[in-house]
């Protein structure tokens, strides 16, 4: 028998008041998939730009809102064999997070990380994958480097100061105001840098002994583009992973070829399945012990009901948190 559901829908206009909840029917586990009965989801700058009309999901997926959730296993599609039904876990989803119920590939679900809640760890998934894919994988931090992170408050941002860490390298964020500063320095940031006051190159100069940083992860775009290139140091890597202040901007190439350096981005949603399992089996060795013995941290900043989402969207969109908003679902 069908199963009934409640879910966030949005309407024509794309704006945070038009989130409501309607009620449809839960989806089924196709083969290699979960159902996962969902206590919380994150709310991620993906899902603004879904509602308003500037990001499509990809073929296939839930059309509904929300990448990342956490809850329980109530249902296999076939050919899964690593999790059972009550398992509890968190994962990446495709889409439709914003929901009681929710289906991702068995792949690219995790256990629920020990001593953490389902609010918390429903705030991990989206934020590891990225920040894992783009410096590691992509970026090739190693340790003794210099990372600069801008948005260092969000949830990227802390995750990315940590994993700086845990390889043994350093971290430098841009922030808005110094609340957010001293926030990311506790978390293990070696300067913080408010953007307001500060130009971001000239300290990272300074603090490098003129030499630049080794990489750069930007979520700011084109307006940061010009001034990203010149922070960095000859071999510099710079990942893109946004563009919330403009996707087209124009550089000097002389700097590109003079200085040796590598630019580079993705997305996360547009990855395959196997290529989302890899990460997912890379954060499960390197980043959950790190979790469960305190070393990696999670922040949530916000919780909201369901029925709230246009509450939690108003705040992202304020870039007045710092950390995860949680929209809590009562299945």
């Amino acid at each position: 028998m069908p199963l009934p559901m409640q879910y966030i829908a949005y309407g024509g206009d794309g704006s945070a008041t038009s989130l409501h909840i309607e009620a449809g029917e839960a989806p089924s586990p196709a083969a290699g998939q979960i159902q996962i009965r969902v206590q919380a989801a994150g709310v991620n700058r993906p899902d603004i730009l879904q509602r308003q009309g500037r990001y499509d999901p990809p073929p296939g997926a839930s059309p509904i809102l929300g990448l990342e959730v956490a809850g329980s296993v109530a249902a296999l599609g076939s050919d899964v064999q690593d999790w059972r039904i009550g398992d509890a876990v968190c994962a990446l989803v495709p889409g439709g997070g914003y929901a009681q119920y929710c289906v991702t590939s068995a792949r690219h679900a995790l256990p629920l990380p020990a001593g953490l809640s389902a609010l918390e760890a429903a705030g991990l998934p989206e934020v590891w994958f990225t920040v894992w894919a783009n410096v590691v994988d992509l970026g090739q931090l190693r340790a003794g480097e210099r990372l600069l992170v801008h948005g260092g408050a969000s949830g990227i941002g802390l995750a990315a100061i940590q994993l700086a860490s845990l390889l043994g390298a350093q971290s430098i964020v841009t922030v808005g105001n110094e609340t957010k500063a001293q926030f990311c320095r506790r978390y293990g940031a070696l300067a913080a840098i408010d953007y307001h006051q500060e130009d971001f190159v000239a300290h990272c100069l300074a603090l490098s002994g003129g030499e630049g940083v080794e990489m750069v992860l930007d979520m700011v775009g084109a307006a940061y583009l010009e001034r990203n290139l010149r922070v960095l140091r000859r071999d510099g890597r710079l990942v893109l992973i946004g563009f919330m202040q403009g996707s087209r901007g124009s550089i000097d190439l002389g700097t590109v070829l003079a200085k040796r350096l590598r630019i580079t981005g993705s997305a996360m949603r547009p990855r395959t399945v196997a290529e989302k399992a890899a990460i997912r089996d890379a954060l499960l060795q390197h980043v959950w012990p790190a979790l469960a013995t305190g070393r990696i941290r999670s922040h949530v900043h916000a919780v909201f009901a369901l029925g709230q989402a246009s509450e939690a969207h108003r705040l992202m969109e304020s870039s007045q948190h710092i950390g995860k908003i949680i929209l809590r679902v009562d299945s």
